[in-house]
């Protein structure tokens, strides 16, 4: 990152760390130089920045509707500020949220501070497994109430029909963007824009069942004030911004190497992230489970997880990822809130003392984990560099001494991730 006087063209807001890198990663496939802000900038922050793209990363996914609304629209106010033409709002691909929200009356807020009366609602992310069909979220093959997210400990979904789920969330009239439409290309999208807009919806589920679906939407919303969706949607934004001269050629991929030690820490109990860890086990390496009751107890699990790594010559998996049962089980003897933040507090304090004992490049599994962690590490501001998996990055910190740091959502990455992110961070990626 440069100084520079060229003024941002995207601006976006992304309700959790792991959905903001995943966005990241999608415009910088797309060539847009882009970084990522772990919470809202300072205004010396502001004055050095020189990218196409601004991603602001909240925290926002489960707090309060009240405190979502005015941490976003804060972030909408500053993004504006720095020029931004255009507002994508990011959340899961698995359309997280609460049963009280928080992504309608975020979106709502959004499009009302904007002036503008529709939008679009696109988790879709078909690389990735995600698509949607007559305003149904599929995983793979399974409806995404069938997919294991349903047993979500934080937001379980247990509605696949998200004209239904975004209804129950916000007062504005909520449509459908159907397929046939969409296969028609951008003229005839922007033709049912007017449509449901005539019929007073002011935000519409998109059907996307691949990656052109996701063009053709990129194409049709250049228009709109607010987009908002997962980071698939975000495909053909890039281009829109080239079409218009306003988007130069650039290696936007490029990362410094970072040396030092290597850790993976893992704190999601989604399906993915589970046998993620089971692959690491299996190959016999080191690794060490955080257990949420220890450290209701007040046992020294920070310091027995340091006191682990730094006996082990080889790079250690320390993890709290277990089987919904048995998060069930910790829930209901200490209570929903309670257990995670105890394990996240506890792998903030974790990353604190390996950064301490010489680690450099950090591999996170889990939105909440992940956002501990770069907190605790008093991570500002992230470069955005190539793909590791699809919607992963590798990434590296603008702190007085960079990290390296792979920040992916619990749902994401193959199952060999931990090993082909820590070979990326090393910089010798096949």
């Amino acid at each position: 990152m440069t100084l520079s006087t060229a003024r941002p063209l995207l601006g976006c807001i992304a309700d959790d760390f792991t959905g903001a890198t995943d966005l990241a990663n999608m415009l910088v496939r797309g060539g847009m130089r882009t970084v990522q802000s772990i919470g809202i900038p300072g205004t010396e922050v502001a004055a050095g920045l020189d990218a196409d793209a601004i991603v602001i990363a909240l925290k926002s996914r489960t707090t309060p509707s009240t405190d979502a609304v005015a941490e976003s629209l804060a972030a909408l106010n500053w993004l504006r500020a720095q020029g931004c033409e255009q507002i994508f709002f990011k959340y899961c691909s698995t359309f997280d949220s609460t049963a009280a929200g928080n992504i309608g009356p975020v979106s709502e807020a959004l499009l009302k501070a904007l002036n503008s009366d529709f939008t679009l609602a696109c988790p879709a992310f078909p690389e990735n497994g995600r698509t949607i069909f007559r305003g149904h979220l599929f995983v793979q093959d399974q409806l995404l109430n069938e997919s294991g997210m349903q047993h979500h400990p934080l937001t379980p979904m247990t509605d696949a029909n998200l004209v239904r789920v975004l209804q129950s969330q916000t007062s504005l009239k909520v449509g459908l963007l159907r397929y046939d439409s969409i296969a028609q290309g951008p003229e005839k999208v922007r033709e049912k824009f007017a449509e449901l807009r005539a019929q007073g919806i002011g935000m519409a589920i998109a059907d996307a069942l691949c990656d052109q679906d996701l063009y053709t939407l990129g194409t049709a919303c250049a228009d709109l004030p607010l987009l908002t969706g997962g980071s698939g949607l975000a495909l053909g934004l890039p281009e829109n911004f080239r079409r218009a001269g306003k988007l130069r050629d650039f290696d936007a991929s490029s990362l410094p190497a970072v040396s030092g030690g290597e850790v993976v820490l893992a704190g999601s109990a989604s399906v993915a992230t589970n046998g993620q860890v089971a692959a690491w086990l299996e190959s016999g390496r080191p690794a060490l489970r955080i257990d949420p009751l220890a450290l209701a107890a007040g046992e020294p699990v920070v310091a027995q997880a340091l006191a682990f790594a730094k006996d082990n010559e080889q790079t250690v998996l320390i993890y709290a990822t277990s089987s919904p049962d048995d998060v069930k089980a910790v829930q209901q003897k200490l209570g929903v809130e309670q257990a995670g933040s105890l394990v996240e507090r506890a792998f903030g304090e974790i990353a604190k003392g390996l950064r301490q004992n010489g680690v450099r490049r950090f591999v996170i599994a889990g939105g909440e984990t992940s956002g501990a962690v770069v907190q605790a590490l008093g991570v500002q501001l992230l470069q955005i560099g190539a793909q590791i998996d699809p919607g992963v990055p590798a990434t590296v910190s603008s702190t007085d001494e960079p990290l390296a740091l792979a920040l992916k959502s619990g749902n994401f990455g193959c199952r060999d991730f931990f090993d082909k992110a820590l070979k990326q961070l090393a910089g010798d990626a096949k």
